[in-house]
């Protein structure tokens, strides 16, 4: 299995705290922010320290440890009860995100099996938890691969890489793999305002990871299809429903439709903790809306006129006719639907 172009961690657990890399910073200034409390791990969610949606579910696992050792400390025979309220400010941190919620079901559903100091027990959790999503990441990077020809380019938009998830990276696994094993020449990546989470974040890891990269305004996206310069988008997810709808990064639903007319493949990659099988289709998703300043403003310099508004949704949602194929850890789910989706989850609405 190929797992070349793999140097970065943006989570980590050290010295007994929660380190993570403040992507806020990059890619000038390579920070880290060390994190004792559960509190401080949802702001630093909450305010983009870390984002991606595997990366923001494997924080709050982490986050969960930081509250049980608070809570035990406080009060070791009744530690289930004081840690609610940091479970649901790790809760409240980011909604649209399944895996935030999928991780904190995961380490909430050993709490009844701990005697004693529940760190310990919690903390292997949290890095198992890690670990399977790295070596999903893995396999998914291979599997995605397997799709590409040979020797040609790729777009990508946001961050779906290391700094994304707990290692490797879902899009950008797919993307690492296909440039070691010679079938991706070069990578377009989408600036993706407001955050330029495609400038800052992935044009950072490609560099560091001698890939080569160009970056791109979205609205340079249809150009560089028209020229025939891309055979695939490739991109992540923040949330799949059981139809194959997906929710990721604003920009993603218009690269699909731009991709659909030039007949270009669109490829969506994220491990099953993305998938929510309780939610139909996409309209059923809560779209996070965040402050209009993170439009109006860059860098804290004001870029807009005065009095101009400003609408700032954090994600769209791309039908599933206009997908491709959906890789996951559990498989391929090439032209997504409904009846698909059921049978490589085992779920029925």
């Amino acid at each position: 299995m190929t797992q070349h172009h793999d140097t970065l961690r943006a989570v980590t657990w050290q010295d007994n705290k929660l380190q993570l890399i403040d992507q806020r910073k990059l890619p000038h200034h390579h920070e880290i922010l060390s994190l004792e409390t559960a509190q401080a791990t949802a702001q630093a969610i909450h305010d983009m320290v870390v984002r991606g949606a595997p990366a923001i579910g494997i924080t709050a696992a982490y986050g969960v440890v930081l509250a049980a050792r608070e809570a035990y400390r406080q009060s070791p025979t009744d530690w289930m009860a004081l840690i609610g309220k940091d479970i649901e400010a790790l809760a409240n941190s980011r909604p649209t995100a399944v895996n935030l919620f999928w991780a904190l079901r995961q380490m909430q559903a050993l709490f009844p099996q701990i005697n004693g100091d529940p760190e310990p027990v919690l903390l292997a959790a949290a890095q198992q938890i890690q670990q399977a999503d790295i070596a999903a990441n893995y396999f998914m990077g291979e599997l995605g691969a397997s799709y590409l020809p040979q020797g040609k380019s790729v777009l990508t938009h946001c961050n779906t890489g290391s700094l994304a998830t707990g290692g490797y990276g879902t899009a950008l696994g797919v993307i690492r793999n296909g440039y070691a094993t010679g079938k991706i020449k070069h990578v377009y990546a989408d600036e993706t305002r407001p955050w330029l989470q495609g400038a800052r974040l992935t044009a950072w890891e490609l560099v560091q990871d001698q890939i080569p990269v160009t970056l791109l305004v979205e609205g340079a996206a249809a150009a560089l299809m028209r020229q025939g310069q891309v055979a695939w988008v490739i991109v992540g997810a923040d949330r799949i429903t059981a139809n194959g709808d997906v929710a990721n990064k604003i920009g993603t639903y218009s690269l699909a439709v731009l991709a659909r007319y030039h007949g270009i493949k669109f490829m969506v990659v994220a491990p099953s903790s993305t998938v929510d099988m309780q939610l139909a289709t996409g309209q059923q998703i809560v779209i996070e809306e965040r402050l209009k300043e993170e439009v109006l403003r860059l860098n804290g310099q004001t870029i807009a006129a005065t009095g101009a508004l400003a609408w700032n949704p954090v994600f769209d949602v791309t039908p599933a006719e206009l997908i491709d194929v959906i890789i996951t850890e559990k498989g391929a789910i090439e032209n997504p639907t409904t009846e698909k989706m059921q049978a490589v989850f085992n779920a029925s609405l």
